[in-house]
């Protein structure tokens, strides 16, 4: 069965009335992450959508970036878009209903954890259009603390994501410059570990939701690497 098929499985069966923040209380055991997480996701971007006022076609290709949706299911992702568009209840019930389920299973928004990679989708979709609005970054701010995500994990990844013309590699890999660089190389090898897609997939991350870790790996491989530049005598290690 696909998961776009049990997404509309899971939506049939709310009850007349109840809104789509109600879904993540019939989601809990382990094999449905994957379906808790794509609406996760689909649900708080098109709140976060809100947050600045407008869905922009770059915003839209972007979350087609990060799930591959065949044609004859994009009825299902977009009933799930306008559910949560409609909703009355707030991003913040979201959050906080996704928190209490993944929190459940042991997994707070630490390292090698789901909530970071919702948190890693939401980024690439506001990040899409090149304009990180200010009202983004309050909205994933906001998210970031429901989850229970540190502020220096939040800036770390936020580093990751906002354009810039020359973001800090350091910021990337939550290290500062006095940072030993053995540190630094722990660092940059706990990031990679935890992108490689077979851990995201243990993680509750779908397949067709896996190439969120291109773009973390290309920016934290980048950040190795112009560290390694700076220090003499040392040639940057690859993966």
């Amino acid at each position: 069965m696909s998961l776009w098929t049990r997404i509309t499985e899971a939506l049939t069966a709310l009850a007349k009335g109840e809104g789509l923040s109600a879904v993540f209380d019939k989601l809990r055991a382990p094999p449905e992450r994957t379906v808790a997480f794509t609406i996760a996701v689909i649900a708080l971007s098109a709140k976060m959508a809100k947050a600045d006022g407008l869905v922009t076609r770059d915003e839209v290709t972007a979350f087609r970036q990060v799930f591959h949706i065949p044609p004859e299911d994009e009825r299902a992702a977009a009933r799930v878009f306008n559910l949560a568009r409609e909703d009355v209840a707030g991003f913040e019930t979201y959050a906080a209903r996704i928190a209490a389920m993944f929190r459940a299973e042991g997994r707070p928004c630490g390292v090698d954890s789901v909530l970071c990679d919702l948190m890693e989708g939401l980024f690439h979709i506001a990040t899409a259009d090149g304009d990180y609005h200010p009202a983004e970054d309050a909205f994933l701010h906001r998210v970031a603390e429901i989850f229970g995500m540190e502020e220096a994990q939040f800036r770390r990844m936020r580093a990751r994501h906002v354009p810039d013309a020359a973001p800090d590699p350091y910021a990337v890999l939550g290290v500062s410059p006095e940072t030993p660089m053995d540190e630094i190389r722990a660092a940059w090898r706990a990031e990679v570990r935890m992108t490689h897609p077979d851990r995201m997939i243990a993680r509750g991350v779908p397949e067709e939701a896996v190439k969120l870790a291109e773009k973390r790996l290309i920016a934290v491989n980048r950040a190795w690497e112009e560290i390694s530049a700076r220090s003499p005598g040392r040639a940057p290690e690859r993966v």
